[in-house]
């Protein structure tokens, strides 16, 4: 396998490695040649299984982190081990949380866990591994958001708000580090066949499929494609809120 010169010495963070979009992001990057940084919060037998056939079958360096995102001091202990190796290229923010259901029937609780899962976990990692991109001029981070950030989402109050904060995040972040020639982009994904959408019933997920123009959920191979172009987008771009939703919105 041909590899650019650059994956020879940089590696990529992922977090919520060890399911759908994530370890999509994981296997494509690792064909691409990338080493990999995997970090889940409990599933460690499921990342190690990816993590074997990532050796396997593209004989690239990949190490598996465990790693509670909601946690400041557990990103803190995580981003020593990321910083230890010396070769962080991209991260890349993806681990998330649902909650479904009325807002009134959320406990305050059940509230802050959405929030520090699906928002408060992209800041203690770009807090922690931002100024290592700064000061090696380069670098990249790739917020994984959702449409419903955009829209908004009946039932899904919690959800839509925290990715609301994930892109103005990411546009914000995006205009410090752009003098120091660190990219900070998002990926806004409409309805994904990934297991967050196993809560609803058949009947719920065909009547939204005819909702969507291009007929059909997205693909976590689709999903992944997207990253990796963005990956390798030119640095000119960045601050961006990148749709792919299959013409839903």
């Amino acid at each position: 396998m041909e590899r650019h010169l650059y994956m020879n010495k940089k590696r990529i963070l992922i977090t919520g490695a060890s399911r759908g979009i994530g370890e999509a992001i994981a296997k494509k990057l690792a064909k691409e040649g990338f080493d990999l940084f995997l970090v889940c919060s409990s599933s460690m037998d499921r990342l190690n299984i990816i993590k074997n056939e990532i050796v396997d079958s593209y004989h690239v360096d990949c190490q598996i982190l465990k790693c509670d995102v909601s946690s400041y001091d557990e990103v803190k202990k995580c981003a020593r081990e990321v910083l230890r190796f010396d070769d962080l290229y991209a991260v890349i923010n993806n681990a998330a949380i649902s909650y479904i259901g009325l807002m009134t029937d959320m406990s305050v609780d059940e509230w802050k866990k959405i929030m520090d899962v699906n928002l408060n976990s992209i800041f203690y990692f770009s807090h922690e591994l931002a100024p290592y991109m700064v000061n090696n001029k380069e670098g990249k981070i790739i917020n994984i958001s959702s449409m419903w950030g955009q829209v908004g989402a009946s039932m899904e109050v919690a959800y839509s708000t925290a990715k609301g904060g994930v892109d103005a995040f990411t546009k914000a972040l995006a205009k410090e580090l752009a003098p120091s020639n660190v990219q900070v982009n998002a990926v806004s994904f409409g309805v994904i066949d990934t297991d967050m959408n196993k809560c609803f019933s058949k009947e719920e997920m065909d009547a939204l499929v005819m909702e969507i123009p291009s007929d059909r959920l997205g693909t976590v191979e689709e999903a992944s494609e997207m990253v990796l172009k963005i990956l390798e987008s030119p640095k000119y771009l960045t601050g961006q809120i990148i749709r792919m939703d299959g013409g839903l919105i």
